[in-house]
């Protein structure tokens, strides 16, 4: 996460654990005119699971609730000087991980990785996480390790499998079946759930 992203996150962290969910990480996207803050919620994983073993999702009813309190803690924290819109989002199944936590709890799972500065003459990479020593990961990419340190990722996300989530593209059949959809470019996998409205401008 960028240096405004952190701060941000450490600001608003104790008011969206008091709502019962988890803040995962921050994205602050600055343009001119506007910008973006982003932030991806999530259940504890103490109640990841339900009574049936089924994993647990935060709901539209949460998001809203996070929604109205952050919008109102940064409505008086003023920590964004410029205009902004703020969305409150589930991570979804190619979820962005923040934090050596989240890439401890993610090993054995593929990712994509941009890093800040390039290491062996790479900027981006995609491979499994193999394993996770201090702050030193590890991914496994064309069958060889490949060690990054955490302070040199700039961005990293899950790369669902999604043949065996049954969402890849098939071959159209005896039957003619069309291919299953495949979320593509102009397709949203993760759907922003509860956008806020834009902040408004301070009047002269």
């Amino acid at each position: 996460m960028s240096d405004k992203a952190v701060q941000i996150a450490a600001l608003l962290a104790p008011t969206i654990e008091s709502l019962g969910v988890e803040l995962l990480g921050v994205e602050y996207l600055p343009s001119p005119g506007s910008a973006t803050l982003r932030l991806y919620i999530d259940v504890p994983a103490a109640r990841a699971t339900g009574p049936e073993g089924e994993p647990l999702s935060v709901t539209i009813e949460e998001c809203e609730a996070v929604s109205r309190e952050v919008s109102a803690q940064l409505d008086v924290e003023d920590p964004i000087s410029s205009n902004y819109t703020l969305e409150v989002s589930s991570p979804g199944l190619d979820r962005p991980l923040f934090n050596i936590e989240q890439f401890e709890r993610f090993v054995g799972e593929s990712a994509k990785v941009t890093l800040r500065l390039p290491q062996d003459g790479r900027r981006r990479l995609q491979g499994v996480i193999e394993r996770v020593e201090g702050e030193m990961i590890t991914f496994l990419v064309d069958g060889a390790g490949f060690p990054v340190k955490f302070e040199n990722i700039d961005k990293a996300r899950l790369v669902p499998d999604w043949a065996a989530l049954g969402l890849a593209p098939t071959k159209p059949g005896k039957g003619g079946a069309k291919p299953a959809a495949k979320p593509g470019k102009n397709q949203t996998k993760n759907p922003t759930i509860k956008p806020a409205a834009d902040k408004p401008t301070p009047a002269e």
